[in-house]
């Protein structure tokens, strides 16, 4: 299946993006670039990408894990080379999953699964430029409050 999207010109730096989904995304560039700071830039939006491809893949899998996952986040930092094109030239996504007594291999497995059979962003950046995995697990006290239990990476040599 091939996906489609496309970018209508809105004025200035500014589109509207569409995709197959439907839904309108607006795109713009930063003030000094002659932008007006009105959407996400492109390259924000491949970092969202990424972010939201495995942190999608993650929770499913530790939803089926009967994981009681109260709050989840992922993120990604991703360094950019100074010279054009910009591109990133690596990556650290941190998976930070908090709830009831985590298991913390049921963690690292949706982690794995993810980056090696489910999240097609990460299959493709990974050809390009290295991502390190890492996680950190804390316990849900209620009222706001968590612990840190648990941190790490997962490690490609570690799954066999």
């Amino acid at each position: 299946e091939t996906m489609k999207a496309n970018v209508i010109w809105k004025g200035n730096m500014a589109f509207e993006g569409m995709s197959d989904s439907g839904i309108p995304v607006p795109l713009d560039a930063d003030e000094a670039v002659g932008g007006a700071n009105g959407g996400p830039r492109p390259m924000e939006l491949i970092a969202l990408g990424l972010a939201g491809c495995t942190a999608m893949d993650v929770i499913s899998i530790l939803a089926k894990k009967r994981q009681q996952v109260s709050s989840f986040e992922v993120r990604v930092d991703a360094p950019r080379a100074e010279e054009h094109p910009k591109v990133f030239t690596s990556a650290v996504i941190t998976y930070l999953v908090s709830g009831k007594a985590i298991d913390e291999a049921s963690v690292l497995r949706a982690i794995e699964l993810s980056a090696k059979r489910y999240c097609p962003a990460q299959a493709m950046f990974n050809k390009v430029f290295p991502m390190d995995l890492r996680y950190e697990i804390y316990e849900d006290e209620g009222d706001g409050r968590q612990s840190l239990v648990r941190q790490g990476a997962w490690q490609e040599a570690a799954a066999g």
